[in-house]
């Protein structure tokens, strides 16, 4: 029963695998296969199969357990599971020879029988013989698994026949199945089932197979299985088809052919190595071990299906095959990406076109390797080629190895470096020219689409050649340049327009009206226009501008960091302190100088000889000088030493002064350059404060031939060097000398010097100590403008580079204080510099004494906001004005300068305030004397100012201004009894913002025709009015201030004797007429613009206030008040025009003013604005724009002709000066009522003028006719003739010529010298060409009648409006042949002279057009004064342009030339629009010659001015 229950054990079958064996003679170099296909059948898997099987074994080998002697191995056991589910066991015996590995032979063993007897035996036994695995096995059997053979006799069921039907090795086939066969009849004769196996097939001999199947169908029931163990074909097959025969009950398997089996099997091996390839694809690092990937994919069956086909080895070489793309993929993007930035590495070292245009590679190699930025960008490796190193793993380090640089991809990256740069520098050319392009067409506005634009650019070169994004990218900058230019006008605009803004009550909101009026003035700005398409940015930055003047601070200044207010701040933070620390350094007494060190420079030995030629006039170095000995120290140096700035300032040796000597023109160059070096590193390192104050003294050496004729162009030179460096100058003694030098020159340049020192160590002791530092006598207030072009340090340095200078309190970091003498005690003056927005506040509510009020005189915004301020300060507080340029030459070089110095001057004068100027290029004003006057102006009314301060009862209590004094201001002045010093007590320098040698009010002879008022102003004396003593009585001022005397001014000259004839011409023809008391009517013939209080007399009139009143003087009775030209009743009506209710205060006080009431030009200035928003005023009231354009000109100011609105001086070239009359003027109002609708063309009238002397010598040759200078056989002037050849050969292709101005000493002094000789040579005179070009125009201008008559100028511009070109020229051909004789040849000289220049245009930029813009005014001299002529200066010109272009049809019979027709064909229009007519500057000796007042002075032949 219990038998029953035990499962059946399954059936176990034992194998025996046999076939050819025994030694190699018998079966060659190599097996049948008989242990390979064991090894298969038993350990299927590829990692067990071993393809090596050895038969030839030592002796102890085959005495081991593994063969145990015996000739036959023991594979071990395999279970396997039939279709049927049946398992069965089989046991695998082959039966095999050995051979002895030294007698090869087989070994002896127990069973002696040959191998076909031994092979055919059913029954095996061999006592613990282990398991055979494979050849390594043997003699380390431990290290393998160790299985016995089953104990006890094991029976053979079955034999596998193997058959080798490959090629074999040195065997015979037929002999192997000669074997065979005879094994075969051995193996029959045990009864047991024979399976023949047909090994190697998959190296298979076709015939061979065939035999093997021949030779098993002669045989009963033997089947040949086709196998082949090293791809496991139909290894098992074979097997399971022997247990079939050997187990009937068994299904037959089907038996497959090799090739069949072969694919089946290859299959199965594809499909599992895809499978194991996609699994290893999975790993991404190519630094991933086998060991590491292979634990992580043991467990995975598509991994062990493959490990079980392939083998380990061969899922190492795939895995490793994968590591090494992987590794190669990233070495290629390492590459890629070093190629890629190879182009930003060339950008960056090699972006030199010029440089690298013509290098091959390898040159350019060479070139980068010495790049200094080489590192950065590539890094050469010790170890190459780059990609074996471990720089492939460095992915953090972008630098490109530099042996990929040899590689073909780097050389092609290369050379399309070089061909980008190319295209790209003509992209940018082409670019840049688009730009010009676009510049050039002046109807693009700010804001103005590209698509308007881009039909005018179509054709253009460069817009063809740059891309659409290009074109839109250089527009767009185009249009950010233009609006941000505009933005900047306009807010400049909004600057110069500060009156319309800053005299709003700032404690409120702009009104509708207000900003309408503001729109209203503004909108006739083109810079207002400009941008018109960008109207909501423009009222943006409008209402900004607003908002700032309405909330002023630092934090929202305009000119951001460039806010005055900050700069000061920080400039005092640091000065100051500088001040403080070397303080006790400053303090020098110059009083008892006894010794002066001099530094000599001159060039060639020059500075030697004067030292020898000053030791010469000393005892033991010791000079007498004055009645005074001093010790002298002389260092003289050559101006071409390299060693100059350094031998200058020693410790041991600091110079007083330093005497600059020369001799010529070269030497005299020289000298300026080291002047300018030396004082260029003062003002950098500032490493002495004496430094930048180094007197320097120029010093001429006598020719030893006094009629040199380079000695005047010396003089001149010399002393045009010391006026820009403002230095003294010493001249030649006029004599004889034998020497170089004269004693009278030492002793003046000593005398020099030692003023210098006195005026630059400002002789002041050391500062006592002062209880109360924080209280000053008088407070004064610096204003200037954000944002103007100078540096604060320019106009704080009067103040810190005086010694007296300190820091103020704590917490006013905008103040220093000044201890000046001032009169006979010293004061304590707090100087508090503000930018203008910051000083309204203090003017509306702080204690000021005084205001400095800087300007500069290149920015006419700086002007306005000036005025603006001004406008609304007390008149009783006094001004000091103070205009900022680079030198005195602007005033002559620059007429937007020279306007703004004389608008500043004209506004200075009108209220009795100081003027000066500060110089960026000169030492000399910058010295705290120039405000001293000031200071004792503002002393002098201290008193004055205070009460009314106090006593001003409108003055609100609080403010919202940053508290910049202290609120309690003292009634009286602190006095210190500090020592004088002489410093202190010195008058200004004599000094005129134009010269030191021009005088603008008459010498102190001419003062009987003046009179001083009350605030010390002079106006001319006429006839006294009967009323005299109402003015006297209406213009007192509590309390009584004296008139100021007059300083007395050395030097000083007059202006030219004709300018003053004019002048006073001018007086002596207007003379005050006696007004009636009360008249019945205002005359209509009377000038409304001039409807000005005058302080002398004044007249009654009906109606109320006009709009033109601009000072209200006060009755003490409380009476009728009387006003010029108007009569205002004591009525408690409102104020009109910005006048308060002052006007019905009396009690013989007078509140003060504004000086808006008390200068003509604030004043007009602001009513200007009111006329232009008002013009529906009456004509009693307002001067209107209508109005105003149908006056032929203004009437002049009876207080001062010069300075009247007369436009003496229009803004163009040759424009003589033309006197008003102000009797004709009367005349002809009243020969003709004014009717103020009418608009008639007044009638041409014809005037013959008497231009101004240019010269200030005497000449029988310049300003006579021509007739007088030319004969019958020189039909030429003897100097035009001169001037022309000197021109034509050796200056003809220079730019500008006629253009770029001479120097005006040079061309003065070429007719100087050709009024002695006329036979001199102008090559010898060392002049340049514009000097000459300069002097030519000059003789045309000064002639008494114009070259082209004034007779003819009608016709002229009648025939210029023909349309038609050949009747037009033809027509002015007849025209020229009307003048005189003289005057035609001159005419075609000077024409044909300025034809040829133009055919130089390429070279000297001189064409026709610009040629007839320089020549026409002096050639023409037309009447600037007529209105009608302003619309008709264009056709003028290309009068002139015409003739120059047609030269030769003109005047020697040729063809008319094809050039564009420049002569304006179209009528002028009927009713032109008048020219603003601008503030008549002041003009200088030698006056009245506009024409040689150039714009721009030329450089000086030395180059060094």
């Amino acid at each position: 029963m219990m038998a029953k229950n035990k499962e059946p054990r399954p059936p176990s079958y034992a194998v025996s695998v046999v076939g050819l064996s025994g030694t190699e003679k018998d079966k060659g170099n190599c097996g049948v296969g008989k242990s390979c296909l064991c090894n298969r059948f038993v350990r299927s898997k590829a990692d067990e199969y071993y393809p090596e099987h050895t038969s030839v074994l030592s002796t102890i080998d085959f005495g081991g357990r593994v063969v145990n002697n015996d000739h036959f191995l023991y594979w071990g056991d395999v279970t396997q599971s039939g279709e049927d589910g049946i398992e069965c066991r089989i046991h695998v015996i082959e039966q095999t020879e050995f051979i002895d590995d030294q007698t090869f032979l087989p070994h002896r063993s127990t069973n002696l029988q040959p191998y076909i007897k031994r092979a055919a035996a059913s029954k095996l036994q061999s006592a613990e013989k282990l398991m055979y695995i494979c050849t390594d096995q043997l003699g380390l059997e431990q290290d393998f698994e160790q299985k016995q053979m089953p104990e006890g006799k094991l029976n053979i069921d079955g034999f596998l026949l193997c058959i080798d039907v490959s090629q074999g090795c040195n065997r015979k086939f037929d002999d192997q199945l000669k074997f065979v066969n005879n094994l075969y009849i051995q193996l029959s004769k045990s009864k047991k089932p024979i399976i023949i196996a047909a090994t190697k097939c998959d190296e298979c001999v076709d015939h061979y197979l065939r035999e093997v199947q021949a030779f098993a169908s002669n045989k009963k029931n033997l089947v040949v299985v086709e196998t082949s163990a090293r791809f496991n074909v139909n290894v098992e097959t074979c097997f399971t088809a022997l247990v079939q025969m050997m187990d009937k009950t068994r299904g037959k398997p089907k038996i497959i052919p090799y090739l069949d089996a072969y694919k089946t099997q290859r299959q199965l091996v594809v499909t599992a190595t895809d499978k194991f390839e996609k699994l290893v694809q999975t790993v991404r690092d190519y630094h991933a071990t086998w060991k590491t990937v292979s634990n992580k994919l043991k467990n995975h069956p598509d991994y062990e299906e493959y490990i079980n086909l392939e083998g380990t080895k061969k899922a190492k070489n795939t895995f490793s095959k994968h590591i090494e793309q992987l590794k190669q993929e990233h070495i290629r993007k390492r590459k890629e990406e070093y190629i890629n930035a190879l182009p930003r590495a060339l950008n960056t070292l090699l972006s030199n076109l010029d440089e690298i245009e013509l290098l091959s590679w390898s040159e350019a190699l060479k070139v980068l390797e010495k790049r200094p930025d080489f590192q950065s960008c590539f890094v050469v490796l010790e170890k190459t080629p780059w990609d074996e190193t471990d720089h492939i793993d460095k992915v953090n380090d972008r630098r490109i190895p530099f042996d990929l640089l040899t590689t073909l991809e780097a050389e092609k990256v290369y050379q399309n470096h070089v061909q980008h740069l190319i295209s790209e520098k003509r992209r940018v050319e082409m670019k840049e020219k688009f730009k010009k392009t676009l510049e050039k067409i002046q109807f693009i506005s700010p804001g103005q689409p590209w698509e308007e634009v881009i039909c005018f650019v179509v054709e253009d070169e460069a817009f063809k050649y740059i891309t659409d994004a290009d074109s839109k990218e250089v527009y767009g900058r185009h249009q950010r340049e233009i609006v941000e230019k505009a933005k900047e006008e306009f807010q400049e605009m909004l600057f110069e327009h500060s009156e319309l803004f800053y005299d709003l009550d700032l404690n409120a909101t702009p009104s509708t009206d207000k900003m309408s009026e503001i729109h209203a003035v503004l909108s006739e700005e083109p810079r207002y226009k400009a941008l018109q398409k960008l109207a909501p940015d423009r009222e943006s930055l409008l209402l900004k501008h607003i908002g700032f003047v309405y909330h002023p601070t630092k934090e929202t200044c305009l000119s951001g960091q460039n806010c005055m207010d900050i700069k000061v701040e920080e400039l005092l933070a640091n000065s100051l302190l500088q001040l403080d620390h070397g303080r006790s350094n400053l303090y020098h007494d110059s009083a008892n100088i006894d010794k002066i060190n001099l530094f000599i420079l001159g060039k060639d030995g020059l500075a030697q000889e004067l030292a020898n030629e000053i030791r010469t006039q000393s005892t033991d170095d010791e000079y007498a000088l004055d009645g005074k000995i001093y010790e002298l120290d002389l260092r003289p140096v050559d101006a071409k030493s390299p060693y100059l700035l350094t031998q200058l300032w020693t410790s041991a040796f600091k110079p007083h002064g330093c005497f600059c000597v020369f001799n010529s023109i070269e030497s005299l160059t020289f000298i300026g350059e080291c002047i300018a070096k030396i004082r260029a590193e003062a003002s950098q390192i500032r490493r002495d404060k004496y430094m930048a104050n180094l007197s320097f003294t120029l010093i001429l050496a006598n020719q030893r031939d006094s009629v040199s004729k380079n000695l005047p162009i010396l003089r001149h030179q010399g002393q045009q060097l010391a006026n820009k460096l403002q230095c003294p100058f010493v001249d030649v003694p006029a004599g004889t000398y034998p020497r170089k030098f004269n004693e009278a020159q030492i002793k003046q340049a000593l005398r020099g010097v030692l003023e210098a020192v006195k005026h630059n160590f400002d002789v002041v002791s050391p500062v006592p100590t002062i209880k109360d530092l924080s209280e000053a006598d008088l407070r004064i207030v610096m204003c200037a403008m954000c944002g103007d072009p100078f540096s604060v340090d320019l106009i704080l340095s009067p103040f810190l580079d005086s010694h007296s200078c300190s820091a103020a309190q704590a917490g006013q970091n905008n103040s220093l204080m000044l201890d000046k003498i001032i009169g006979e005690k010293r004061r304590r003056i707090q100087i508090t510099i503000l930018s203008y927005h910051s000083s309204i506040g203090v003017r509306k509510d702080e204690l000021v004494h005084g205001y400095i009020l800087v300007y500069s005189a290149k920015r006419k915004a700086s002007m306005g906001m000036l005025r603006a301020f001004l406008s609304e300060v007390q008149d009783t507080i006094p001004v000091q004005l103070v205009a900022v340029t680079d030198s005195q030459a602007d005033f002559f070089e620059n007429e937007a300068i020279k306007e703004l110095m004389t608008e500043g001057e004209h506004i200075a004068t009108e209220i009795t305030a100081k003027f000066t100027a500060l110089y960026s290029l000169s030492q000399y004003h910058r010295q705290t004397e120039v405000f001293t006057l000031f200071f004792s102006d503002v002393l002098e009314k201290k008193n004055m100012i205070e009460s009314s301060y106090m006593s001003d009862s409108t003055r609100e209590s609080t403010h919202t201004s940053e508290d910049v004094f202290p609120r309690s201001p003292r009634g009286g002045s602190l006095d210190y009894n500090y020592p004088d010093s002489e410093d202190d007590a010195e008058g200004p320098p004599p000094y005129s913002p134009i010269g030191d040698d021009v005088r603008l009010l008459p010498a102190p002879s001419d003062r009987s025709k003046y009179r001083l008022d009350l605030e010390g102003n002079e106006y001319p004396i006429h006839s006294t009015p009967v009323n005299c003593h109402d003015h006297e009585r209406n213009h007192k001022v509590p309390p009584p201030i004296k008139p100021k005397p007059l300083v007395p001014r050395t030097n000083v000259k007059k202006l030219d004797p004709n300018l003053l004839k004019t002048i006073e011409a001018g007086i002596g023809k207007n003379p005050r007429k006696q007004p009636s008391r009360v008249p019945a009517a205002p005359p209509e013939d009377t000038d409304q613009s001039d409807n000005y209080a005058e302080p002398i007399d004044t007249i009654y009139k009906h109606k109320g206030f006009a709009d033109d009143i601009y000072a209200v003087p006060e009755d003490s009775q409380n009476r009728m008040i009387k006003v010029r030209n108007s009569i205002v009743i004591n009525t408690q009506g409102e104020e009109e025009n910005g006048f308060s209710d002052r006007v019905s205060k009396g009690h013989g006080e007078r509140r003060p003013s504004k000086y808006k009431y008390k200068s003509k030009t604030l004043f007009s200035k602001a009513k200007s604005y009111y006329r232009r928003t008002h013009s529906d005023a009456s004509d009693d009231e307002a001067f209107t724009t209508s109005k105003t354009k149908r006056k032929g000109r203004h009437r002049g100011s009876e207080e001062d002709p010069l300075l009247s609105p007369v436009e003496t001086w229009k803004g163009g070239i040759d424009n003589p000066a033309i006197t008003s009359d102000q009797e004709l003027d009367d005349k002809k109002m009243k020969k003709k009522p004014h009717k103020v609708k009418e608009d008639k063309k007044p009638k041409k009238k014809t005037k013959t003028f008497n231009p101004p002397i240019r010269r200030n010598w005497e000449s029988n040759y310049f300003g006579m006719p021509l007739q007088d200078l030319v004969t019958p056989e020189k039909p030429i002037p003897l100097f035009v003739e001169k001037c022309v050849q000197f021109i034509e050969d050796t200056g003809l292709c220079t730019e500008g010529l006629y253009r770029v101005s001479g120097n005006k000493t040079d061309q003065d002094n070429i007719q100087k010298q050709f009024d002695q000789d006329h036979n001199i040579s102008l090559e010898s005179m060392g002049v340049t060409v514009n000097a000459v070009a300069g002097a030519l125009k000059a003789f045309f201008a000064d002639l008494p009648d114009p070259l082209v008559p004034y007779s003819l100028h009608q016709e002229l511009l009648e025939s210029s409006k023909i349309m038609d070109k050949t009747e037009r020229l033809h027509e002015l051909k007849e025209i020229v042949k009307k003048f005189h004789p003289v005057n035609y040849d001159v005419f075609r000289y000077i024409i044909t002279h300025l034809n040829r220049v133009s055919q130089q245009y390429k070279t000297n930029f001189m064409t026709a057009d610009n040629l007839s813009i320089c020549f026409w005014p002096t050639l023409m001299r037309p009447d600037f004064e007529n209105r009608e002529f302003l619309s008709t200066t264009k056709i003028h010109q290309s009068v002139i342009e015409t003739f120059i272009q047609q030269c030769q049809f003109f005047f020697y019979n040729g063809e008319i030339v094809e050039a564009p027709n420049p002569v304006a064909c179209q009528p002028p229009p009927s009713n032109p629009v008048q020219m603003v007519e601008p503030m008549v500057p002041l003009q200088l000796p030698p006056p009245l010659q506009p024409q040689l007042i150039q714009s721009q002075l030329p450089a000086d032949p030395l180059g060094i001015i």
